[in-house]
């Protein structure tokens, strides 16, 4: 698919050799960047009526000068110029900072077209730009682009128009007319020219419109072709098992599924069934049960002749995961074991040895399961719970200790739809989307820090019915640069406070492993009554005796994160509470703690930490398949993805995308990328 547009800038009329190179750092090294690089927004010169112009917005108007300058000069070069300029019914004021030589073109009677912000309260407007004499036609619109170094935005305007003139017959279009016509979309050359060089800014909505579909169609195509790559090309191993054996389990347990749950067990042991290997994520929120749904599945693949394996991020998370899967699958003759780095010597090589020989049905561990002396004799599911926070490879290396086993993957973050769909487009994804019957709602307060001896008495009188406390802090120690609390003077206040008659206990991400362990353990045990940490605890603790969650400067965490915060209480029978504290300055943080004092639902809370931090952050860190689209937005162009994601998944399984010529160079876009060799999308 090479063509002309694919050689160098240098090409373009007014590039030469520097300029190539300063283009080149820019990521702009062919004719096809040029082109393809987007104004990222628009500078509006469009004449407005004041009337209808808000405080402090920009805006262009065109008026008279109706009083002779006046020119001030402060400090060494700083000054400040103002006149009264006639535009319409309106006579304003129009000041301009330190341009004094302005003053000889601003003759009274001058028609003069003045950029700048407008001070409604005061009749003002602070100028920018300015153009003197009558100007028929403005333009309406000025492309701004992201520029670097030597580059203008004026150079790199001129460079794209020169390349649009040259080149513009050489913009091919991968939409078949069948698409545009369905949308109603523009052919790629009118979109990049309306782009770059817009009329007014209907034609700007049109375009983008075109390039938002676009990018996420080319996007969700590979994500299917990979999709179907992987399930067509990874045959997996059919689970064969009795199902009234499996309902009798079911109906066994000491409590009665939710539809939720019904639901995603049903599409887990489709898949498990099915002769493809199952790649599938399940979320769940915290406390929704995702652990009996993963003790199904694993009793399923156990009557089936074949292991389990369960990879937690923590020791702590392991043992849980191990004591509660022992009470439910042991009465069946399941054989559970646990392997951490804390299992070591003749205990360690003798489980090795059962696991090997098959008389271990399920193990669970942490990332130990993924060492080279791990050996399964049959390994039929692979469990990752919260999988993000276990690199791409970790979990790779889980996953061939089998011959190619059903794949299950965790979370009880709850990952907005929109990315869902766009990070985990190769996955089917499963949603437990109900909390069990009777689960108490915890209580969410937000206070200010100087209600703080109300929130100590408040977690005193906790204490004293036998409950225990959760203290989270942003910081491990005092910060010049941040004022927030830390980990190390919140634990030596309370200390203080309490020591006669209740134990607080300090964990943070510098102490080391078993440190941390040993704290937990304390904590668990009921020998901390108030455990005092950074975020640390916000993944695998569960103590159902921790009623209180207070969190200090709670403004400064995503509300993802707050949530999971205040998951670690509302485990047990008996009331609880997550106070937050926080002294918001912002708009976004006074509306996050808003939020949070609204709703429990974690996957409604998500859509909204999603709206106010944007997608990049929303895991905490860069993931890989999360894309970086040039115009669309995951965030406010939803509708445009779910509808791609729909045409994609009808595409991709068509006869006509594979085979008729109308889909030939959109079939060669997604073939090019890998997906159809089973390449991971980045």
């Amino acid at each position: 698919m090479t063509s002309i547009l694919d050689e160098s800038v240098i090409n373009v009329k007014g590039v030469g050799v520097e300029t190539e190179t300063a283009l080149k750092e820019m990521g702009l090294a062919t004719i096809h960047d040029l082109l393809d690089h987007i104004p990222y927004r628009y500078e509006d010169y469009r004449l407005k009526d004041l009337s209808e112009v808000k405080h402090e917005e920009r805006v262009t108007v065109q008026g008279k000068v109706h009083s002779e300058p006046s020119l001030m000069y402060f400090g060494k070069k700083k000054s400040r110029l103002t006149t009264r300029i006639l535009v319409d019914r309106y006579l304003i004021s129009a000041v301009f900072f330190n341009q004094p030589y302005h003053k000889t073109k601003l003759t009274l009677g001058t028609e003069v077209t003045l950029t700048g912000k407008w001070d409604q309260h005061r009749q003002t407007i602070t100028v920018s730009e300015m153009k003197v004499g009558e100007i028929e036609r403005q333009q309406e619109l000025k492309p701004l682009y992201h520029t670097k170094g030597e580059i203008t935005t004026k150079a790199l305007q001129r460079y794209i128009a020169n390349a649009f003139s040259q080149y513009e017959h050489e913009i091919i279009d991968y939409f078949p007319q069948s698409l545009r016509d369905r949308y109603k979309l523009f052919s790629k050359r009118e979109t990049l020219r309306l782009l770059h060089f817009p009329n007014n800014f209907e034609d700007v909505k049109q375009a983008r419109r075109r390039m938002v579909y676009e990018e996420f169609l080319l996007f969700q195509l590979k994500m299917q072709a990979l999709r179907k790559y992987e399930r067509e090309n990874s045959a997996g191993q059919a689970h064969e098992y009795d199902e009234k054996l499996l309902d009798a389990f079911i109906n066994g347990l000491p409590f009665s599924l939710t539809d939720a749950q019904k639901r995603v067990v049903c599409e887990i042991t489709t898949d498990l069934k099915s002769p493809y290997r199952m790649n599938r994520l399940l979320q769940g929120d915290v406390g929704s049960g995702k652990t009996v749904v993963a003790a199904i599945a694993l009793y399923a693949s156990y009557l089936s002749g074949f292991q389990g394996a369960l990879m937690v991020p923590t020791e702590i998370l392991a043992e849980q995961h191990t004591d509660s899967l022992k009470k439910l699958l042991e009465p069946f003759g399941v054989k559970v074991a646990l392997l951490t780095s804390s299992v070591k010597g003749k205990q360690r090589k003798l489980l090795l040895g059962e696991l090997a020989e098959g008389t271990i049905h399920l193990l669970i561990g942490t990332h130990a399961l993924i060492q080279e002396e791990v050996n399964f004799l049959r390994l039929g599911l692979v469990i990752t719970d919260e999988q993000h926070r276990f690199g791409v490879e970790q979990r790779r290396v889980l996953r061939e200790k089998g011959e190619a086993p059903d794949v299950l993957f965790m979370t009880a973050t709850p990952i907005p739809r929109t990315l869902a769909i766009t990070a985990f487009g190769e996955m089917d994804v499963s949603v437990i989307n109900e909390l069990p019957a009777g689960r108490k709602q915890i209580e969410t307060y937000w206070v200010k820090h100087s209600m703080l001896e109300r929130v100590i008495g408040f977690i005193e009188k906790e204490l004293k019915k036998g409950r225990q406390a959760y203290v989270i802090c942003p910081l491990i120690e005092e910060s010049e640069h941040l004022d927030v609390q830390n980990a190390i003077d919140v634990h030596s206040m309370l200390t203080h406070t309490f020591s006669t008659n209740y134990q607080v206990g300090l964990m943070h991400g510098r102490l080391p492993a078993d440190e941390k362990d040993q704290v937990m353990r304390a904590f668990s045990a009921n020998e901390v009554q108030i455990l005092v940490s950074t975020t640390v605890v916000e993944v695998g603790v569960n103590v159902p005796n921790a009623t209180i969650m207070v969190i200090y400067d709670a403004e400064r965490f995503g509300l993802s994160q707050l949530h999971q915060l205040r998951g670690r209480v509302g485990r047990g029978a008996e009331q609880s509470y997550c106070i937050l504290l926080a002294d918001p300055k912002s708009e976004t943080g006074k509306e996050r703690m808003r939020i949070m004092t609204e709703t429990n639902d974690g996957f409604e809370l998500s859509e909204k930490d999603l709206e106010l931090r944007g997608p990049g952050d929303f895991f905490g860190r860069k993931q890989s398949g999360l894309p970086e689209f040039k115009v669309a937005d995951m965030v406010h162009d939803y509708r445009a993805l779910e509808v791609a994601r729909q045409d994609a998944v009808q595409l991709i399984q068509s006869k006509a995308f594979w085979e008729v010529d109308e889909y030939r160079l959109l079939r060669e876009m997604v073939e090019a990328s890998g997906a159809l060799d089973g390449e991971k999308l980045d």
